[in-house]
């Protein structure tokens, strides 16, 4: 059996022009600026994009509507639901306690006996006379 090797020198030669390395001007093509300025651009074009089709937030003009309402003060065992069907028995009791969690700003249909609750007018108007 013949063994072949091959031995590279161990040091690479290099020519006199590598030795000189002058620091070269980075040069952009068309192509090159074309993307610089894309991608300089697009963050701006996507802000934009997005706010118009957030529709923007709605400006309150600073008068709101007077709401007329009456006050009932929680009973223990009362529910949102009982004082809405006792204040509208002709309305839908849905309605009517969204319409007093909106007044009263309530989180949740949760409601603490001993409270006052904000009931509108609109609904005790519709309630039938005792």
């Amino acid at each position: 059996m013949s063994t072949i090797s091959i031995q590279a020198p161990l040091t690479a030669s290099v020519t006199a022009a590598a030795r000189r390395s002058v620091p070269t001007r980075l040069r952009l093509t068309v192509r090159g600026r074309r993307l610089l300025a894309t991608l300089a651009a697009a963050p701006v074009i996507a802000g934009i994009a997005v706010s118009l089709l957030a529709g923007g937030s709605a400006i309150a003009s600073g008068q709101s509507a007077p709401v007329a309402f009456e006050t009932v003060t929680v009973l223990p065992g009362d529910t949102l639901w009982s004082i809405a069907a006792e204040a509208a028995p002709g309305s839908d009791p849905r309605e009517v306690i969204d319409d007093i969690r909106r007044l009263n700003n309530l989180p949740s249909g949760m409601i603490q006996a001993g409270a006052s609750i904000a009931i509108p007018t609109a609904y005790s108007e519709t309630a039938p006379a005792e």
